[in-house]
């Protein structure tokens, strides 16, 4: 009678939504995991869960004079979750039929993100052989029953869902000792408890995440700030996303593109979403690819009209590259403003920014939501498309493995119309609550330490080449709040890598990824961290390898995920969408990378498969001839590509800004590496700078033009 009455209140006072199928919950040897919000967890999954379980509980918890009452309405046994011996009696309750409920993190969640997992429940399961069910709690983690500390504000009874996912098993898997078995089923747990993370999360379309965010955290909150140095808060954002949606709604009808010629600001963002509200799609142009690039990548996308700014045109000394584009219709956002009537400002401050909703057009989480443009280094630039549930995908999968809060602070140094800067430095902390700096250009490498330290900035992506720039010009204490440093969209140096341990005691973390999958495929972790790999694959994202003649190990690489792009636009078929397909099947993506992944699932990259050259009937790394060249400089830079030669096919051309290094030093540290003397270039080139991409990328066609034409 009791637990019938709770579960009447707790449903009224935290609107309980319960999602899933509940077939596998009568498995013989059962086993349910569950992340930990609150202190309501257990309460709500014995309220809700059609099943009568002993929980395991924390020996702290159950000596708590508090929820003594509340444990003696279930069963319930007191362990330790790094006591090996306490889990031989969990062992023991699943091999006689009792269904057991666990928390594999063993303690309230302090970041409102999946904490360290347990290996003992982990055993557990392998051990017996049990069904595990896992059950995502969300929404707990906002109210005053947890221990999650931030700005946003805390509620008595927020909306709460648990969603039951489907059933999975760990095999004992085979290991030399009983600890590395615990190890590897330890890291299954994990995966598991990620992948639910993910997979539970509801789709939506951007605009609607937005709207999300604010219902949950506050139109108060202050959350994105740019170098105005004015916080806004998130009511003054939707306010914002309206109006500019309203706005630019006019230019252009539902479904067209609409060119954004913009750097980091707040208004750039809140445009990406406004238009997304409207169902109109923003174009992302690269302002750093020049009047032809941004022409081809118009025509491409059919991209007619373009949004930008005079103040920044001027700024950037853009005005004669904008002249040089008498295609395109140019509008300016100085000049939008007067054009919202007085029955537009009534609209948006007695009905859009009240119901959002509404005054919104419905978008599908399968719609285009942006159209992002290739560097154009095979030919014409291709505009890559991506969905609003893409976007969002992979928000989730990069949440599920890294606990960022609101008590982070990003600062977004990549520019938005690439897309590591668009995902990870936009998107994710504005719909996640967690506030975000945007900085208008990475090139600022004095300037922008010091904004980091005067605005207690916690997180920081960032390339190779910029995140070296930035350790060499910063104090040592500028860094002093940073909780975590990502590296992406080129390898990282091993140069960089020990700097910032040494100057400032930060590891950085790589990843890998690609602008056709939003981008974000892999990327090293606080709980599984490799050096000199990139990570484990993200949560969700399926893989094949395909060998390749000539390179032994590995081979390229080939994903499929909610991740991965609606298609391309391409120069040849302009606004004509062509969907992902490789030799694998439709739906896959061909990334071009050549990759290794051990048994822990680890990826190393070797490198691209345009980046080796056939010399002497060999395939030989362009990387590694670059790696040979860092161990015997590592202070300066390094950059190789080919060019033709009649008796050998191909011959290895090495740029570097070191004016002192020769091929001596080269092949001594080859042959002391055990690398082939075929790596060794015979044509070493200095120069006083190796040319850059805007995103901070070596520009490797202009080298590959300048040894042709060499």
């Amino acid at each position: 009678m009791l637990k019938a009455l709770l579960r009447v209140v707790c449903r009224w006072l935290f609107r309980i939504e319960v999602h899933g199928r509940f077939e596998a919950l009568h498995a013989e040897r059962l086993l349910i995991i569950a992340n930990h919000e609150s202190f309501l967890d257990g309460l709500l999954l014995g309220l809700y869960l059609p099943l009568d379980p002993v929980f395991i509980v924390h020996t702290s918890i159950a000596k708590h004079r508090g929820f003594r009452l509340m444990l003696s309405l279930v069963d319930y046994l007191a362990v330790d979750p790094a006591n090996p011996m306490a889990m031989k009696r969990v062992v023991k309750l699943i091999e006689s039929g009792r269904p057991v409920v666990i928390f594999p993190e063993g303690r309230i969640t302090v970041t409102g993100s999946l904490m360290k997992v347990y290996d003992g429940p982990a055993f557990v399961a392998a051990r017996t052989g049990a069904t595990i069910v896992p059950v995502r709690v969300d929404g707990a983690a906002r109210s005053y029953f947890s221990r999650v500390s931030g700005e946003s504000p805390q509620q008595w009874f927020p909306r709460i869902s648990l969603t039951v996912m489907p059933e999975t098993h760990i095999p004992m898997l085979q290991a030399p000792s009983a600890k590395a078995r615990r190890k590897l089923a330890g890291d299954a747990m994990r995966k598991i408890m990620q992948n639910m993370l993910f997979a539970s999360v509801p789709q939506c379309s951007l605009f609607e995440a937005l709207v999300d965010a604010v219902r949950i955290h506050g139109r108060g909150v202050k959350i994105m700030e740019d170098m105005r140095q004015i916080e806004l808060s998130y009511g003054e954002i939707l306010r914002t996303t309206l109006a500019l949606g309203r706005m630019t709604s006019r230019l252009a009808g539902e479904g067209e593109r609409i060119g954004i010629l913009l750097p980091n600001l707040a208004t750039t963002v809140c445009l990406i979403f406004g238009m997304g509200a409207m169902r109109r799609i923003p174009a992302m142009l690269n302002y750093t690819a020049g009047a032809q690039g941004m022409l081809d990548a118009c025509a491409t996308a059919q991209v007619k009209v373009v949004m930008t700014s005079r103040q920044f045109l001027e700024s950037a000394k853009l005005t004669e590259v904008v002249a040089a584009m008498p295609t395109v219709r140019w509008v300016y956002l100085e000049d939008l403003q007067p054009s919202f009537g007085l029955f537009d400002k009534l609209w948006l401050i007695l009905f859009a920014q009240w119901f959002p909703r509404l005054a919104s057009r419905k978008s599908t989480p399968d719609a285009p939501a942006i159209v992002l443009f290739t560097s154009g280094s095979e030919g014409k630039p291709k505009g890559v498309v991506l969905s609003h549930g893409a976007l969002l995908s992979n928000v989730a999968q990069i949440r599920a493995v890294i606990d960022f809060s609101p008590n982070d602070k990003f600062m977004s140094v990549l520019p938005i119309f690439h897309a590591f800067g668009l995902t990870a430095g936009a998107i994710l902390p504005l719909v996640t609550g967690t506030k975000l700096f945007l900085y208008p250009s990475p090139l600022h490498y004095k300037l922008i330490p010091e904004v980091i330290y005067d605005r207690n900035c916690t997180v920081l992506f960032g390339t190779s080449t910029f995140l070296g720039h930035y350790a060499k010009h910063a104090n040592p204490y500028d860094f002093y709040r940073l909780r975590y440093v990502v590296a992406g969209a080129e390898k990282l140096n091993e140069e960089v890598r020990k700097i910032w341990v040494e100057k400032f005691g930060i590891r950085i973390l790589e990843g890998y990824g690609a602008t056709e999958c939003a981008p974000v495929l892999a990327v090293n972790t606080p709980m599984a961290h490799r050096a000199g790999s990139v990570g484990q694959l993200l949560p969700g994202i399926e893989h094949r390898l395909e060998p390749v003649p000539g390179i032994d190990g590995g081979g390229i690489l080939h994903v499929r995920g909610p991740n991965v792009m609606s298609g391309y636009y391409l120069y040849d078929h302009p606004g004509e969408l062509v969907p992902p397909r490789s030799n694998i099947g439709a739906g896959w993506y061909n990334t071009g990378d050549v990759v290794e992944i051990d048994s822990e699932g680890f990826v190393t990259i070797k490198g691209r498969v345009k980046r080796f050259a056939k010399i002497a009937g060999e395939m030989v790394s362009l990387e590694a001839v670059e790696k040979i060249a860092s161990l015997v400089s590592p202070q300066y830079e390094h950059a190789a590509v080919t060019q033709p030669d009649p008796q050998r096919g191909e011959a290895l051309v090495l740029y570097t800004t070191d004016v002192e290094l020769n091929r001596d030093r080269l092949l001594q540290a080859a042959r002391a590496s055990g690398k082939p003397e075929l790596a060794v270039p015979k044509k070493i080139v200095a120069v006083e700078a190796l040319p850059a991409l805007g995103t901070g990328k070596t520009d490797y066609v202009l080298l590959k033009k300048m040894a042709e034409q060499a």
